[in-house]
């Protein structure tokens, strides 16, 4: 299968790749992972992967900055490839984001994502922080169980959204959407790439889906 990690200068691609080429091993899966800016290749890919860091307005803009590049990404989807978005990657599937201002999203899951309210802790949101979903709800969780951790970097989350899209959580002030999944497209607010076992674990889920 051909796994397009879409390149937009957001950084953490090459660990987002590695991660990929991991699960994909683990798994006895042959993934061709491609780092990739290319319309043409997106377009033929079978699964795609936008990865993201930073600000919501800065990833949206780089996106749209390539020629042709998100055009061919929401076509693709569209069509029926699995998507995965990761970090800032996931809330750019929101219907807009509140960081530096008002930037819409793709809308494929309701909600905005808006700076957190932690109360005395501190942001961002950096470290590991426990998962917490109903085991068995959907395949990116397969193979794991509650309280396995994940590596969170943010500031911003998604807030208002829609709880059958909602599919992990995590505690950080209050509850965190920490997954979201509709249809064919999937994210994770945390870093799944720098994960260890737990995100490679869903990497290897995501390769292996078929929605």
């Amino acid at each position: 299968m051909l796994v397009a990690v879409i390149d937009y200068k957001s950084g953490n691609l090459a660990s987002a790749a590695r991660g990929l080429q991991l699960a994909a091993a683990q798994r006895g899966l042959k993934a061709d992972v491609q780092i990739t800016s290319g319309p043409e290749l997106v377009a033929r890919a079978d699964r795609i992967v936008l990865p993201g860091q930073g600000a919501f307005a800065d990833c949206a803009a780089g996106l749209k900055g390539v020629d042709g590049l998100e055009e061919a990404m929401l076509e693709r989807v569209a069509r029926g490839a699995p998507f995965l978005g990761i970090c800032v990657g996931m809330q750019l599937m929101a219907e807009r984001g509140l960081e530096h201002g008002v930037t819409p999203g793709f809308g494929w899951v309701q909600g905005e994502i808006a700076r957190m309210e932690v109360g005395d802790l501190r942001l961002p949101h950096m470290g590991w922080n426990e998962l917490r979903f109903e085991p068995g709800s959907h395949p990116l969780l397969n193979g794991l169980e509650p309280g396995g951790h994940a590596y969170f970097v943010h500031s911003y989350a998604l807030r208002g959204g829609r709880a059958d899209q909602i599919i992990a959580t995590t505690d950080y002030g209050g509850e965190v959407v920490a997954m979201v999944a509709s249809g064919n497209k999937a994210g994770t607010q945390f870093h799944s790439e720098k994960s260890q076992q737990v995100g490679l674990t869903i990497l290897g889920n995501f390769l292996a889906w078929e929605p």
